[in-house]
């Protein structure tokens, strides 16, 4: 009997001794601070481009050499002005990328310049003195010669024979006149037609057109 209570305590103790034994094995608890994301890794600040307008060009390529590898590109801000060989002593006027833009070191920067002492134009290229095309003089065109109606040179006041008929003599003016039919016949012109030579209405007598044929 005393054998089996001293078993009975034996197995109580040893159940006893297994419980801190499990709670030894949890893990420990997780730390409150979290562990930086690979995307949120600091980074160096992009450089931007300074403010170069006002500046002499020696001085504002100086301070783009800084950040840029590329060549800096000179211009004249006037497209009538011819950029000088020695432009160093020109202003900036125009500048691009504009001042804060941000920049890599292959960046392409322009600059347009204008000479000591001249103003920088409202926008890049503009011309410095706009030409002012001559206006086409407007020459009046030569009056044209005013042209004489045909004068009639058959055209007679009489028939110089006494007779009424007053109308035209021979055709094309021509100089050759008939008193009568009886001249004209022993001139041998008669029988004459219209528009030939000593024709006049006054020695057509029937008007059909032919003068001292009957």
């Amino acid at each position: 009997m005393a054998a089996v209570v001293g078993a009975v305590v034996l197995l109580g103790s040893g159940c006893e001794d297994s419980a801190p034994a499990k709670g030894a094995d949890k893990p420990p608890a997780a730390t409150t601070g979290a562990a930086p994301s690979p995307g949120t890794s600091a980074t160096a600040a992009q450089p931007a481009m300074p403010a170069l307008v006002g500046q002499k060009f020696t001085d504002a390529e100086s301070a783009v050499k800084k950040l840029v590898t590329r060549p800096v590109e000179a211009r004249s801000a006037y497209s009538d002005v011819p950029l000088a060989a020695d432009h160093g002593q020109w202003a900036v006027c125009f500048q691009i990328p504009a001042a804060g833009s941000p920049v890599e070191p292959t960046s392409a920067v322009e600059l347009s310049l204008v000479a000591p002492g001249r103003p920088c134009p409202d926008q890049a290229g503009a011309t410095l003195a706009p030409s002012k095309a001559p206006e086409a003089s407007r020459t009046p065109a030569p009056p044209k010669p005013k042209t004489s109606p045909p004068t009639d040179g058959g055209s007679t006041g009489g028939d110089g024979g006494g007779s009424g008929g007053g109308g035209s003599g021979s055709s094309g003016g021509s100089s050759v006149y008939y008193k009568s039919c009886a001249e004209a016949k022993a001139a041998g012109a008669a029988p004459m037609r219209r528009g030939e030579p000593g024709y006049r209405d006054a020695l057509d007598r029937d008007k059909d057109g032919t003068a001292c044929d009957k």
